[in-house]
């Protein structure tokens, strides 16, 4: 993935998604060891209002469409509310008033558990809500791994498109 060809393939993803796991294993060891200290109601509710706004109604109204097609409020509602940029800024804002404390590891636990372990991130509008692959998405990997070395481009002709 690059600044000209923003998709991941099958490997970079889950390259990906193993630094989401290392830093998910991080807070699990914070969370251990500051146990005692962690304030649970707050930190339940930093959890699961980052889903009960930001996913469930999503889920649901998909679950109930027809088509699987729902607007698109709902996938802003996600990526706003699983952004790290606006989770980054519930951290601030509480810790500035309210205070800092351990309960606030639940946000990026929620974050980077998604990330990581289950292999969400932001949902693109031109794609279902839930994950399902598009066809044209395993046409563009199958031809970006069609038996050319890593890294090696296939020839181009003048007019600047691959030859085969």
């Amino acid at each position: 993935m690059d600044v000209k060809n923003p998709f991941e393939s099958p490997t970079t993803f889950r390259l990906h998604r193993a630094e989401y796991v290392a830093a998910w294993i991080a807070v699990n060891v914070l969370l251990v060891m500051h146990w005692s200290e962690i304030r649970w109601l707050p930190a339940l509710a930093l959890f699961a209002c980052i889903d009960l706004i930001g996913y469930i109604p999503g889920a649901i109204a998909f679950r109930r469409s027809p088509t699987g097609w729902i607007s698109k409020n709902y996938y802003i509602a996600y990526n706003i509310l699983h952004s790290q940029i606006t989770q980054g800024a519930v951290i601030v804002a509480w810790g500035l008033t309210i205070g800092w404390e351990w309960a606030l590891l639940a946000i990026p636990w929620h974050i980077w558990g998604d990330r990581g372990i289950w292999g969400n991130f932001l949902k693109p509008f031109g794609l279902p809500f839930e994950p399902h692959e598009a066809p044209g998405y395993r046409r563009l990997i199958d031809e970006v791994s069609a038996g050319r070395p890593a890294g090696r481009r296939a020839p181009v002709s003048t007019a600047g498109v691959p030859v085969k």
